[in-house]
């Protein structure tokens, strides 16, 4: 089962292959005497007296009931904004449970978290839950792209070579462009490092997980314009990039996981919170910062490298 999932999620196998193989067992035909049979049949009903009528009165029921669903769901959607916006309290209204959220972030989140920066207290500490749940949206979102728009380079290159010439990544090259070659050795040494001081400051000063991670998706994007998908590939290969966010994710899970256990029972999570205004301070946001910005990161290049190619990385 796995097998067959990781094939079709990589291009490489045809839905309809699965079903006729399971029609020749069940039947106990050849597999392509049960294809002869479905396309015949599919012909005999295209040849029925009003075949193309009841196709098209079942194409506009079903762009009927398609547009009434999504009306009501839009309407339903504006409603519950709008009345989610009234029970906001009026600007400059005084707003107890605000001020009392307010107050805590301001006056001891330096004393929770360790971190001299609270917005990455407030988002890695106190609402790691929802950095969790945007961190594993960004891995769903690359995940359906690759599906979606994931080429079967071999299938593409004995069956359409000529329209394979033109999507090769070669075709659109600009690793020949001299000035693109000479501003990417001088600018991306000066990218990458700029990620990494974004990535492990963000305790302590504006960066953190995602910032940090844009830059140095970023960089990896250059690196793919300047010098080709092959240099990236050497050092970031598809396996390393699926492992990498795989393992980034499984780590903020248990970490927090195990903070929210323990917290939410009243037990002390053992974790040091260090000195703050120091690299390794914060407790756990320093880590977890790390774990985002590779989620970022890859996640940037793949949807590049899929639109450009229509595959992450070499194998």
């Amino acid at each position: 089962m796995r097998k067959r999932f990781k094939k079709w999620v990589m291009g490489r196998t045809d839905v309809m292959d699965r079903i006729l193989d399971d029609a020749s067992e069940i039947h106990d035909q050849p597999r392509e005497t049960i294809k002869k049979q479905r396309m015949e049949l599919v012909r005999e009903m295209e040849e029925r007296p009003g075949y193309e009528r009841t196709v098209e009165a079942e194409q506009k029921g079903f762009y009927l009931i398609y547009h009434i669903v999504a009306v009501i769901s839009c309407i339903l959607l504006i409603g519950v904004l709008l009345y989610t916006v009234a029970m906001l309290p009026r600007y400059g209204e005084e707003n107890t449970r605000a001020d009392e959220v307010v107050e805590r972030y301001v006056e001891h989140g330096l004393e929770e978290t360790g971190a001299v920066n609270i917005v990455s207290g407030m988002i890695l500490d106190y609402r790691a839950f929802d950095t969790l749940g945007e961190s594993h949206v960004l891995f769903t979102a690359l995940i359906c792209v690759m599906i979606l728009l994931r080429v079967d380079h071999k299938n593409m290159r004995s069956e359409y070579e000529d329209y394979y010439t033109v999507l090769s990544d070669r075709y659109y090259s600009l690793e020949r462009d001299t000035i693109i070659r000479t501003m990417g050795k001088i600018l991306l040494p000066c990218i990458f490092v700029y990620g990494i001081y974004i990535l492990l400051n963000g305790q302590n000063s504006p960066g953190g997980g995602f910032s940090g991670g844009a830059v140095m998706g970023t960089g990896l994007i250059i690196t793919a314009a300047a010098f080709g998908f092959d240099r990236v590939d050497s050092f970031l290969p598809l396996r390393v990039s699926m492992w990498m966010t795989f393992l980034s994710l499984m780590f903020y899970s248990f970490a927090k996981g195990y903070v929210f256990f323990t917290g939410a029972n009243g037990l002390e999570n053992h974790i040091p919170k260090g000195v703050p205004g120091a690299i390794l301070s914060g407790g756990l946001i320093l880590p977890l910062d790390i774990a985002v910005g590779l989620v970022v990161a890859g996640t940037m290049f793949g949807f590049y490298s899929l639109i450009r190619r229509g595959n992450i990385g070499g194998a």
